[in-house]
């Protein structure tokens, strides 16, 4: 009856498992690590799949997980694993897998931790038969078998790479056991992993002598297969077929010496660090590497990054001094690094400024030269001083001509300039738009360095200097002159500067003797109204065809070209269509002066016969007028826009004409003007309704306005902000279909070109864009943040923003909002706002918290930072503690710590509002830091972290750190029997200076 039963459920197992498998046709099951073991031919099938599934480096983890487990005896006492059959079989088969891959050290080292390699790498060894007990350095490699001679070439090699690549900040994280505990295995892989590095540093030298001794064997080597694995494990390993020297996978000597220059090249470069003459010998070697990768053609076994050896090259060569003899010429790098070498400072100068035209050197480069000669500076070298400002007043032009952020550093030269130095900067904008004037964004960044220099400069006499120069004529058009030349005479009553007049239009004088295509040419040429009457009826008095065809860019648009081309008289189609292309087109470059001019001449055209035409015009006059308005505020203008200006606005929203052509771009600038300029008394109480339920652009600044209008007050503008909320959603969702698929499974099938919303995405962020005023922008901001919060569903994790509680905390149709189109119009939104007011203290932490989410822990770093630094004055003033919370500093100090930058970790850790002293030591325990560790310990405050500092310095016999510890702890200003305001002045001195020295370190 029991096996009946039994039966009974085992059927019913069995019959899920098929259903199972029969709904999932498409994944099939994974294949077990044990039956590899009952099927001796697997393997091999298994690992030919393109896919397989668990993979090779997996499967490596699986067999010697499985091998190595303890066991238990009688009396439930842990042993050693044993050596039995099932065992031995288990590693085999990880070092068959590791043949499969051909011993690429490369990817096994990207899949496997250092204590499962070093395990695999060992029962290589093993089944080798390496002499044990015997130091592989006393080896006489020529003399061994070949596979036996491979397998202690590839052992050593992996000790002398996992040495190099421990050095290195990046940490990725590799699979490994994970049955136990996850916190007691992660520490104990940690510590094994220490174990095992201490071991191999100590063997080194050995294995460097033996990569140098391989380098000696002129013969082809033999590494073991799957095959010759196999007869290890059968009878036929007896006949010594698998010691002889044809057994295995022939790799050349060429093949092998070029891996192993490489690999020794990189592990004296790592210890150049310590033992300067050791650079030659890894620039010797690298040479060497080069040599060889041009004799092979075809390289099957050398897996090195030739960016990588190429880096190490210029590196060696810039560290010894030495020159290729295979480049037929010095490279950039080296000619600024002979010249450095030489004290030829003026020289460095020079090619920074002939590189601001060749742009050969990387601007990273470029800031790292500078940073070497800041710190000469902080050394003490004398007379460098200005050899620094002038390199960064070079590294601005540059950063200006490829349209970057201009640093923190260079920003604060601006304060306090002299004189030679605002004249350097002028030459170098001169000479480095010598030869690349040709491209008009050069000349367009350069004119708005040029604004900011005005703009920046507190003394008027250094601003003269600018304003005179002939580049400031040159790159300004004459309405931004205008406007920085109003603003200087604000600042000072005594200004004498005259703008120097664009330079006028070329008019070529009309004659009946030309022919037409002279006359072409001078219509396509010539901005004047009357001009172009004149030209058109000299041409129709020529030729009777359409000339508004003359100039294929001449464009106006789709929705007036119908009209346009109804007018019966050719004459006056040709007219009034080019006088509205030209127009359009000088709207397009900002010279809004001719193209009023022209506007205005076609306006008093059409109104003789066209009452449509001369709204379209008025229309388009209106716009003209915005976009003037607007672009005069985002240059800096503070002036309100004309009455008469917003009542045209107003007319043009509530306008009613039937059969008129409309552009929604008008609609659509007007809205924003009116948000842009806080008219939210209009938009929420004066709008018509038909406007709103009609025009979704009204709508949404009607939302928009409404919310903007009742803010700070939570209560009422939730009602409000709701249906804002509900509106955006809406243009963030998708139309979900639910269809049956032909297993009778019902699956969701999403549309995203099919927007549920009154607007397409992309439509409302080209709307966004053209909004300026900082309350929209932030309410927009927060009302995405807090919607990338839902649908990410990570409360660990949230995005922080202004005003957060005004918005619903959950969503009814979550399947319906495109995730996608959230995560990136969050980014776009921050990162525009951003362009517009780039110290924004709360869309500086915005933009922070986003890059902190998506683990960018550095630029997350840098948003902090700069976030700080805007609302203190650059940290001359105390972070006001509504920018640095505790969640703020929480997650810098886990950037920090995500970087290896343990001892930034410890010293941030004493601005949260209680010490946290259990991250602060576990950061300091760490060995691997990769910040300058004790030249943070002036900015440490706190005595008791100091006092463990000198404490875990003398346990680990490090006499000078410990020293330079004892030092900080013994200033007078730090005894704890001070009264507590001398404690605070200690703390907040060392709070600026330490936030200062970071935001040099990552600006």
């Amino acid at each position: 009856m029991s096996r009946r039963m039994k039966y009974k459920k085992m059927s019913a197992e069995a019959a899920d498992r098929v259903a199972a498998v029969n709904s999932r046709p498409s994944t099939p099951l994974q294949t077990s690590w044990f039956e590899f073991l009952l099927d001796g031919t697997l393997l091999e099938k298994h690992l030919q799949k393109q896919n397989p599934d668990p993979p090779s480096v997996q499967l490596i983890v699986q067999f010697l997980e499985q091998a190595s487990k303890p066991s238990l005896n009688e009396q439930n006492q842990v042993q050693p694993p044993v050596d039995n059959r099932r065992n031995r079989t288990l590693k085999l088969l990880a070092l068959k897998v590791a043949a499969y891959m051909k011993w690429d050290l490369d990817a096994l080292e990207k899949g496997l931790t250092i204590p499962v390699l070093n395990m695999l790498l060992n029962e290589l060894l093993c089944v080798s038969k390496v002499p044990p007990g015997v130091k592989h350095v006393d080896l006489d490699l020529s003399t061994l078998p070949p596979t036996t001679a491979m397998a202690v070439i590839i052992y050593n090699r992996w000790a002398i790479r996992t040495i190099v690549l421990s050095s290195f900040p990046e940490k990725q994280t590799k699979p490994g056991p994970h049955q136990m505990n996850m916190l007691s295995i992660v520490q104990q892989e940690k510590e094994m992993t220490e174990n095992i590095l201490t071991v191999l540093k100590e063997q080194s030298a050995d294995s460097i002598s033996v990569l140098e001794g391989t380098l000696c064997l002129k013969k082809d080597f033999y590494v073991h297969t799957m095959r010759t694995l196999e007869l290890l494990a059968s009878d036929a390993a007896a006949n010594g077929e698998t010691e002889s020297s044809t057994a295995g996978l022939r790799i050349s000597a060429d093949e092998l010496h070029c891996q192993v220059h490489y690999d020794l090249g990189g592990i004296f470069f790592q210890q150049g660090s310590t033992d300067q003459p050791t650079y030659v010998k890894a620039r010797d070697h690298f040479r060497q590497t080069k040599e060889l990768l041009k004799k092979l053609d075809c390289p099957v076994h050398v897996h090195l990054d030739e960016k990588r050896l190429t880096g190490y090259w210029n590196a060696c060569r810039a560290l010894t001094g030495d020159s290729d003899p295979l480049d037929s010429q010095t490279s950039p790098y080296n000619q600024i690094n002979s010249l450095i070498r030489a004290h030829n400072y003026q020289a460095v100068i020079e090619a920074f400024i002939k590189d601001n035209i060749t742009r050969s050197l990387p601007t990273h480069f470029r800031r790292s030269v500078l940073r070497e000669f800041i710190y000469k500076v902080q050394q003490g070298e004398s007379g460098l001083e200005e050899v620094c400002q002038k390199l960064c007043v070079c590294n601005a032009v540059r950063d200006t001509l490829e349209g970057d952020i201009l640093s923190v550093r260079f920003q604060q030269l601006l304060l306090r300039p002299s004189k030679r130095i605002v004249d350097f900067l002028l030459e170098v904008c001169t000479r480095s738009l010598e030869k690349g004037s040709s491209f008009e964004t050069h000349r367009t960044n350069m004119g708005n360095l040029f604004r900011t220099l005005c703009e920046s400069l507190e003394d008027l006499s250094l601003v003269f200097s600018v304003s005179s120069h002939k580049l400031f004529a040159e790159l300004l058009n004459d309405d931004q002159r205008k406007v920085l030349v109003e603003q200087m005479k604000r600042r000072s009553a005594t200004v004498n500067l005259r703008a120097k007049p664009l330079p006028s239009f070329y008019d070529i004088p009309a004659s009946a003797s030309v022919n037409i295509g002279q006359f072409e040419q001078q219509l396509i040429l010539s901005l004047e109204p009357r001009r172009i009457r004149q030209i058109l009826i000299e041409l129709h008095g020529m030729a009777e065809r359409p000339f508004w065809r003359v100039n294929s860019k001449w464009e106006v648009p789709s929705d007036y070209i119908h009209v346009i081309l109804g007018i019966k008289d050719g004459l006056t189609k040709d007219l009034v269509y080019i006088l509205m292309a030209k127009g359009l087109h000088c709207i397009s470059i900002k010279d809004f002066a001719h193209a009023r001019q022209l506007f205005s001449a076609c306006l008093e055209l059409v109104t003789e016969f066209s009452p449509k035409l001369r709204q379209v015009m008025l229309n388009e006059m209106l716009l003209l007028d915005v976009r003037a308005h607007e672009t005069q505020a985002v240059e800096g203008s503070r002036e309100r826009p004309p009455s008469d200006l917003v009542s045209r606005v107003r007319g043009y929203l509530e306008m009613r004409i039937h059969d008129l052509p409309l552009r929604q771009v008008v609609g659509e600038e007007c809205v924003a003007f009116m948000l842009n300029w806080r008219e939210n008394d209009y938009l929420t109480l004066q709008v018509p309704p038909s406007l709103v339920m009609n025009n979704p652009y009204i709508k949404l600044g009607q939302l928009l306005a409404s919310t903007c209008k009742e803010l700070p007050g939570p209560k009422e503008t939730r009602r409000t902000a709701k249906e804002l909320w509900d509106t955006v959603v809406q243009i963030c969702s998708v139309s979900v279909q639910h269809k049956r698929s032909s297993d009778g499974r019902v699956g969701l099938i999403k549309h995203r070109e099919s927007s549920m919303g009154i607007l397409q995405r992309s439509k409302f962020i080209t709307f966004v864009k053209k909004l300026r005023e900082p309350l929209v922008l932030t309410t927009l901001i927060s009302l995405f943040v807090r919607l990338h919060s839902i649908v990410r569903d990570d409360i660990v994790n949230e995005v922080t923003a202004e005003h957060l509680p005004i918005w619903p905390s959950t969503l009814a149709n979550l399947q319906a909002v495109d995730v996608e189109a959230v995560a990136v119009t969050v980014k776009e939104l921050v990162s525009y706002a951003l362009t517009l007011n780039p110290n924004n203290q709360s869309w500086l932490v915005t933009q922070a918290d986003i890059y902190f989410v998506t683990n960018l822990y550095s630029a997350a770093l840098n948003f902090y930072l700069q976030a700080g630094a805007v609302s203190s004055d650059f940290f001359t003033k105390p972070v006001p503690p509504d920018v640095y919370t505790d969640q703020v500093l929480k997650r810098m100090i886990k950037c920090c710590s995500m970087m290896n930058c343990h001892t930034q970790v410890a010293v941030l850790c004493q601005f949260l509002r209680e010490v946290d002293y259990m991250t602060a030591f576990k950061a300091l325990q760490e060995q691997n830091s990769h910040d300058a560790m004790d030249s943070f310990y002036d900015y440490i405050w706190d005595v008791t972290i100091l006092e463990y500092l000198t404490h875990i310095h003398h346990k680990r016999g490090e006499a000078e750190k410990r020293q330079i510890a004892v030092k900080a702890i013994g200033q007078s200003e730090l005894n704890t029997s001070n009264p507590e305001e001398v404690l605070q002045l200690a703390a907040q001195k060392r709070k600026k200076r330490f936030l200062q020295a970071m935001a040099k370190l990552y600006f």
